[in-house]
């Protein structure tokens, strides 16, 4: 027979199967690819036979001696490996020299890609209350339609910082700049603040209060955001990226619909907003929250919310928190609807004590 002498590749080694193998012994064993003798030995037929020496042909696993075609004999599977790697590995170093090129030359506008959007383009630290006031005037100069602001701890505002604020957004209201501010509940009992939100709200400034904010934030036209750093120094952060933006944008809008309008401390019913204060407290109380927590989250000294809570656990008869925590679950005090529920400790005038708020 006519021995096939051409093939090979990746398609020829999967084409082998099991009974190759007797057929590769075979001529390992004999030097020779009598199709009729193999059939004989592996109990194939002369065409099976045929079949698998071409398929071990391909796949390099045999090798006929030009000079003399009748002689074939079995080539070892790391010589056979290595000659069917051979142009495949050729080809992967080509390959990886087209991608090395590539990489080359696109790498020369990394550097320019980089510095339009370096993290201190999106995001920037301002490590002191000098460059945070003169980053925040340079804002407020140029805004051009609406700022956003979050102001926790609503109780503690001086008089200078009132005014120096009052100045600042008087100046951007009478622009036409839409103002809207968040505070703590606790301003309302705050007399600087009190008179900084009539001042500015007859301006334009729209101004509502939480029982509890996510924290401090200023946002000019949805475009430029200020947070503060977390070591609790003057510092801030300012973001600019985008989705980053967008994001704290929403967190505020989502506060913002369930605070309570504030325009006028005399004729907003602080009852209303004590009880809230004084259901927030009893229900951080229950959690589990310390002193220092509660304050925070109501923006509140820790000295009042001291006070406030001693007057709690002594109006509800609690030697402890946890106690305290029981007796206002056993009231009804923690369900959903405790807020427009008059508490059993409630005594009149408890929770309207102005400047104690400051």
């Amino acid at each position: 027979m006519e021995v096939p002498r051409n093939g090979g590749g990746f398609e020829a080694v999967r084409g082998l199967v099991d009974d190759d193998t007797a057929v590769y012994s075979w001529v390992l064993e004999h030097r020779r690819a009598d199709t009729a003798a193999i059939a004989a030995a592996t109990g194939t037929d002369e065409q099976q036979a045929a079949r698998s020496v071409e398929r071990l042909l391909a796949a390099r696993l045999l090798h006929v001696v030009p000079d003399d075609p009748g002689v074939v004999f079995a080539v070892a599977p790391e010589t056979a490996t290595a000659q069917l790697a051979a142009p495949v590995e050729a080809e992967i170093r080509e390959r990886q020299g087209r991608l090395a090129e590539i990489r080359r030359e696109l790498d020369r506008f990394s550097a320019t890609y980089h510095r339009s959007h370096s993290p201190t383009a999106a995001m920037e630290l301002l490590e002191n209350v000098e460059d945070v006031r003169g980053m925040l005037n340079h804002a407020s100069d140029r805004c051009r339609r609406e700022v956003l602001s979050s102001q926790p701890g609503g109780g503690s505002r001086v008089p200078e910082a009132m005014q120096e604020a009052l100045t600042r957004d008087k100046a951007m209201l009478e622009r036409g700049i839409q103002l809207r501010t968040l505070y703590h509940h606790t301003a309302r009992f705050n007399g600087p603040s009190q008179v900084y939100v009539t001042a500015a709200s007859a301006l334009g400034g729209q101004y509502r209060t939480a029982h509890e904010l996510f924290g401090r934030l200023i946002v000019f036209d949805r475009e430029l955001a200020f947070i503060p750093v977390q070591d609790g120094s003057w510092g801030a952060i300012v973001i600019r990226e985008p989705s980053t933006v967008s994001y704290l944008c929403e967190i505020f809008e989502q506060t913002w619909d369930r605070a309570t309008p504030f325009a006028d401390a005399a004729t907003q019913g602080l009852e209303e907003v004590s009880r809230e204060i004084h259901t927030t407290i009893v229900r951080l109380l229950a959690a589990g929250h310390k002193d220092e927590a509660i304050a925070r989250r109501l923006g509140m000294s820790l000295r009042t919310a001291r006070r406030h809570i001693a007057d709690i656990m002594e109006e509800l008869g609690a030697a402890s928190r946890f106690q305290a925590g029981c007796q206002a679950a056993a009231l009804g005090l923690l369900g959903p609807d405790a807020r427009s529920r008059r508490s059993p400790v409630e005594a009149p005038g408890t929770w309207k004590r102005g400047s104690e708020f400051a």
